[in-house]
C-alpha cells in the first residue's frame, strides 16, 4: 500500500476560482442547494498524494491520508446562517484503524465546523458518504476551510477522500454529479457513434515518397482579443487577463461546443476546424504584439500511433501554467526563442527574453498532453483528464491516445533590451487553451490518413 508523506504545497491542483462549484442539486424534499468541493482541489496541503478514483464521476481522490495530514480550501461558500449539513465522501481499507476527519475554519487550529469518524468501508475505493451537522453559529459566506486528519493509532494511512459537500437545511446525504464538480463527461452515445464512423473510414494510402511523420495542421492567424476565458471562467466576461484568440471568430466567455459548431467563421484553415485556440497576449512597451502566424500541429509522440483516435466534440484542455512566475534565462525550458537568419543576438536586461536579429522572428512552441482518460471532456483544473506520455505510450488512468497538439507561434518583432511582458506576467507564465470543435469527418480522415498511417499531411489534409 502506498505510504508517501509529501511536503507542504504552496499551490493546489486547481486555481482558487475553481475550488468551489455551486450546483443546484435536489437532495431532499427541501430542494436544498449544495456546494461540492473536490478533495484534490486544495490550495495547500501536507502529506497528500493523489490517485485516480473509481467513484461516480471519476477523476482523482486524495489518497492514503494519515494522522496530521491536511488540505486547505479557499473561498468555500458556507451559505447563510442556519442548519448546514456537511458531507464527506470517504473510503477506507481499515488497515490504519479508525480515524477522524475534521473540517476547521480559518486555520489548522481554528473552530471545528464538522467532523466524522471513519471506520473501514471495505477498501480504498469502496466509497461511502458520511454526514455531520455543522456547529451551531458556524461562519457564513466564503471561508477558508482546513481538512485535518486525526488518528489515535499513530501515523498510519486510514482514509481516502473524494469530495466534501455543504448543504443548507438538508438532512440527507447529497450526491455528487459530474456537472457539479468540474468534471465534464463525454456523451457516450455521441462519442461511440463518432468512433464507429472513424473506424469505418477507409484509409487513403500514402504515396511512396511520403514523409513518414504523423502530422497534419491548422494554419491560423490572429482573430481577436478579450479578457475572457471560456474554459477557466465560462460565462464571466472580463474575468481573465487579456487573451489572444485564434480560430473561431465567435469565441468569448459564453462560448460552448454548440456556439463553436454554429460556424461563425474561423481565422484558421482548413474551414472544417471551428475550434478555438488562445494564449496570453504579448506586450512590447505596453503595446500588444499579436502573432503574425500560428500553426496548430496535430501529431503523435507515441512509439506506435496506430491506436490514436480523434478528439470528441467539445474536448478542452490547457497546457502551461499562468501562475508560474520565475526567471527564464537562456537554456530554460518553456521559453521564447528566435528563428531565422541571425537567430538570437542577446538577451533582455533581465535575462528573460531573447533579442532576435533583424531577419529573425520571435517564436514560442507549446505542447499539449496526448493521453486521455477516455471519460471526460474537461476536469476541474482542465488538466487532470489528460496526461503527457513520457515513455511513448498511453496507459493506466490515461489509456486513450489522442493527437499531440502543439502551438507554434511567430511574432513580428525582434525585441529590445527592455524585454516584453505577458498579460499573465513573466515569460514563464506562457500557456495555451484549446476548445476543440472540428467537423467529425474532416478530423477523422486526417487522424486516420496522417497520424495512424504515419504520413505527413498539409493543411488541406493531403500528402
Amino acid at each position: 500500500m502506498p505510504n508517501v508523506r509529501g511536503p507542504v504545497a504552496a499551490a493546489g491542483v486547481a486555481a482558487a476560482a475553481l475550488l468551489v462549484v455551486a450546483a443546484a442539486m435536489v437532495t431532499s424534499a427541501d430542494a436544498a442547494t449544495a456546494v461540492t468541493v473536490q478533495a484534490e482541489a486544495y490550495a495547500a496541503q501536507s502529506g497528500v498524494q493523489l490517485e485516480t478514483t473509481v467513484d461516480a464521476g471519476g477523476g482523482q481522490d486524495v489518497a492514503y491520508l494519515a494522522d496530521g495530514d491536511w488540505m486547505r480550501y479557499d473561498g468555500v461558500d458556507l451559505g447563510p446562517a442556519g442548519a448546514l449539513t456537511v458531507g464527506f465522501r470517504v473510503a477506507s481499507a481499515g488497515t490504519g484503524g479508525t480515524g477522524t476527519v475534521e473540517l476547521r475554519t480559518g486555520s489548522l487550529t481554528g473552530p471545528v465546523l464538522a467532523q466524522v469518524t471513519v471506520a473501514p468501508t471495505g477498501g480504498w475505493q469502496a466509497w461511502t458518504t458520511l454526514t455531520a451537522t455543522a456547529a451551531a453559529g458556524h461562519p457564513i459566506g466564503a471561508q477558508t476551510v482546513y481538512a485535518v486528519m486525526r488518528n489515535s493509532t499513530g501515523p498510519r494511512d486510514f482514509v481516502n477522500i473524494n469530495w466534501f459537500s455543504f448543504t443548507q437545511g438538508a438532512t440527507s446525504s447529497p450526491t455528487a454529479t459530474a456537472s457539479s464538480t468540474g468534471w465534464v463527461n463525454v456523451d457516450a452515445a455521441k462519442w461511440n457513434a463518432q468512433l464507429a464512423d472513424f473506424r469505418a473510414m477507409p484509409m487513403d494510402p500514402a504515396p511512396a515518397n511520403a514523409v513518414r511523420v504523423s502530422e497534419f495542421n491548422a494554419s491560423c492567424t490572429y482573430s481577436h482579443s478579450f479578457k475572457d476565458d471560456p474554459i477557466v471562467f465560462p460565462g464571466l466576461p472580463g474575468a481573465s487577463h487579456m487573451h489572444t484568440f485564434m480560430g473561431n471568430h465567435s469565441t468569448n466567455a459564453a462560448t460552448t461546443t454548440d456556439t463553436l459548431l454554429a460556424n461563425a467563421g474561423t481565422s484558421c484553415a482548413p474551414a472544417p476546424d471551428l475550434s478555438a485556440y488562445w494564449v496570453p497576449t504579448l506586450y512590447e512597451h505596453g503595446v500588444a504584439v499579436e502573432p503574425k502566424a500560428v500553426v496548430v500541429y496535430y501529431g503523435s509522440r507515441l512509439s506506435d500511433p496506430t491506436g490514436t483516435v480523434p478528439f470528441p466534440q467539445g474536448f478542452r484542455m490547457i497546457a502551461g501554467n499562468a501562475k508560474l512566475q520565475q526567471a527564464t534565462p537562456a537554456g530554460s525550458v518553456n521559453q521564447f526563442y528566435c528563428a531565422g537568419p541571425g537567430g538570437e543576438t542577446g538577451r533582455s536586461a533581465d535575462g528573460n527574453w531573447p533579442l532576435c536579429a533583424p531577419g529573425a522572428t520571435l517564436m514560442f512552441q507549446l505542447v499539449f498532453p496526448d493521453c486521455w482518460d477516455g471519460t471526460h471532456l474537461d476536469s476541474p483544473d482542465h488538466k487532470s483528464h489528460v496526461a503527457y506520455t513520457y515513455n511513448g505510450a498511453c496507459g493506466g488512468a490515461y489509456p486513450v491516445a489522442i493527437p499531440s497538439i502543439s502551438f507554434l507561434l511567430a511574432y513580428p518583432t525582434s525585441g529590445t533590451a527592455d524585454g516584453f511582458t505577458l498579460s499573465s506576467g513573466m515569460a514563464s507564465s506562457f500557456h495555451g487553451d484549446a476548445f476543440l470543435a472540428w467537423d467529425n469527418a474532416a478530423q477523422g480522415h486526417r487522424v486516420k490518413n496522417c497520424i495512424v498511417q504515419k504520413a505527413k499531411c498539409n493543411t488541406a489534409g493531403t500528402f
